[in-house]
């Protein structure tokens, strides 16, 4: 039964989780705290659950997320190119957000998307084949 108990407060946390990175873009350490409180849990289980999904975020993040793939399909096929492209007209390095916090670059494991490879996801849009021409024009709808 205690079992049983920890198992709906974890399912309970990771809902609340991802409703306060809704709201805020990451979890705030406040909102952390609060929901440790809330749900009766210690801050260092609600922080491994924050810590442990790829998807939730402690850290503040740009607007728009862009996931490029570094999956050996996108590698063979120029991802390294595309991260250079994003790079150069974003004016950040992978893993920062720029300063207007409009966006984010980071890697991602396999989008399955191999044969159409290189490829990149903002937000939840999946974007294939990609080269400088599209990239510029993906960015460019975004602005």
């Amino acid at each position: 039964m205690k079992k049983e108990g920890r198992k709906n407060k974890s399912s309970e946390l990771l809902q609340k989780l991802i409703k306060v990175q809704e709201k805020y873009n990451y979890l705030p350490e406040q909102e952390l705290a609060r929901l440790s409180r809330e749900i009766g849990l210690p801050l260092v289980k609600v922080y491994e659950t924050a810590t442990f999904y790829s998807f939730l975020n402690i850290e503040p993040k740009g607007e728009n997320i862009i996931r490029i793939c570094r999956s050996p399909s996108c590698y063979l096929k120029g991802s390294e190119n595309i991260v250079k492209i994003f790079e150069g007209l974003l004016k950040i390095s992978m893993g920062e957000t720029t300063a207007d916090r409009r966006f984010t670059l980071e890697f991602t494991s396999c989008m399955g998307c191999c044969d159409r490879a290189p490829a990149a996801m903002i937000n939840d849009q999946l974007y294939v084949n990609l080269d400088r021409e599209k990239i510029k024009s993906i960015l460019k709808k975004i602005n």
